[in-house]
């Protein structure tokens, strides 16, 4: 993997990160709304497979399949799971707020994680040239 494709996948990570701390937040909002449900974004597994960071198999003959096209770069919105301990409140709202609270903790030691390991890359960078 050479350094222009590690930042930008850490480029792209920290994108889905933002995207989902919104999501989130929106959640978190809309706690007291009625018949609002809860929504989460597309892990970041699958938004990884769309892009353009993984190398489709090369086809060199006609009778190969191709490969799907993987420049879609879109983070998917989609309605979360319903957590079985509080289940559809009486006013229809499906939002838990222990369990957004903990997806803004796992959000947070993403980002920390992301942003720390670029900093350390980017000083072995540094390192490297300065010699």
């Amino acid at each position: 993997m050479n350094p222009i494709q590690l930042f930008e996948l850490a480029s792209r990570q920290a994108e889905w990160l933002s995207a989902r701390q919104q999501v989130v937040a929106t959640n978190i909002a809309n706690a007291n709304t009625p018949k609002f449900l809860a929504k989460d974004v597309t892990p970041f597994s699958a938004v990884l497979d769309k892009t353009s960071m993984v190398r489709p198999m090369a086809v060199t003959h006609p009778g190969h399949m191709a490969a799907n096209d993987l420049s879609d770069r879109s983070i998917g919105i989609e309605e979360s799971e319903l957590n079985d301990e509080i289940g559809v409140q009486e006013s229809g709202n499906s939002v838990a707020i222990a369990e957004e609270l903990t997806k803004t903790g796992e959000i947070k030691r993403q980002h920390e994680l992301n942003t720390s390991l670029m900093s350390s890359f980017h000083r072995m960078m540094l390192m490297t040239v300065k010699r």
